[in-house]
């Protein structure tokens, strides 16, 4: 039996949290949450662009005219406004994320750390030598 059986005047007790109301843009006021909230904003650019690869390769696999089709959208004012856009948001996504690598990753070498500097500008290294393998074999084709 419980306490209600023994007491029917017993409540249970519930405190009600303290909330600190906060308006729903309050991360407008500081520039570092500003940054943080457009951040993970820019997640929803890497789902579109993952997205439209599935579609591209749907398209692909419907045809000849279905691609053509694809293109011609990608190609029309929406489009090209759309994608030029999404580029922006994955280029400030991809250099916040990168800036943050040192601070997640910690590398040692021996008994000694990794400077954060050349975490840093290895992350950077690896990207552009990544970026430079995708044209070099796109433009070579």
């Amino acid at each position: 039996m419980g306490e209600e059986a023994l007491n029917p005047d017993y409540q249970l007790y519930h405190p009600k949290w303290y909330r600190m109301r906060l308006p729903i843009f309050w991360w407008l006021g500081k520039f570092s949450y500003t940054k943080f909230i457009i951040r993970e904003l820019t997640s929803l650019a890497v789902g579109y662009a993952a997205i439209m690869i599935v579609i591209q390769v749907w398209a692909l696999s419907r045809g000849r005219e279905a691609y053509e089709d694809f293109v011609g959208w990608l190609q029309s004012p929406v489009g090209l406004i759309l994608n030029t856009l999404v580029v922006l948001a994955l280029l400030f996504h991809t250099i916040t994320w990168l800036n943050l690598a040192p601070k997640a990753l910690i590398v040692r070498v021996g008994r000694r750390h990794v400077p954060e500097d050349v975490v840093l500008v290895a992350h950077y290294l690896a990207w552009f030598a990544a970026s430079a393998l995708v044209i070099w074999y796109l433009l070579g084709r």
